[in-house]
């Protein structure tokens, strides 16, 4: 078992524990990622980044990345594969000679 199977895994199991599946539709765990991320922006708001409080990062951090897990395994998407997609796809579109050292948008360079 790998070790995204291993956190998708304990992720439905807990979820399962307590009939939480029921909630778990892509819409309301695309809400849910969302209002996630939210949380772990605000935690970066009207201050600098070094004084964002790391343990309140870690905690917001792994609900968007359980949420995000949980979306991939309603779809059946291989997360590993998915990533190294976006990760060829941007390398097509982000050219090392022409993206490297800058945050241009791929149709900017």
């Amino acid at each position: 078992m790998t070790e995204i199977e291993e956190i998708t895994k304990a992720l439905t199991s807990f979820r399962k524990e307590r009939d939480w599946e029921q909630f778990h539709n892509p819409k309301d765990l695309t809400l849910a990622l969302n209002i996630e991320a939210g949380e772990l922006l605000e935690l970066f708001l009207w201050k600098d980044a070094a004084d964002a409080n790391q343990e309140k990062i870690k905690e917001e951090l792994a609900d968007v990345f359980a949420y995000a897990f949980l979306l991939a395994d309603k779809y059946n998407l291989d997360v590993k594969q998915i990533i190294l997609d976006k990760i060829k796809k941007n390398a097509e579109k982000y050219p090392v000679d022409k993206a490297k050292g800058t945050a241009k948008k791929y149709t900017d360079l």
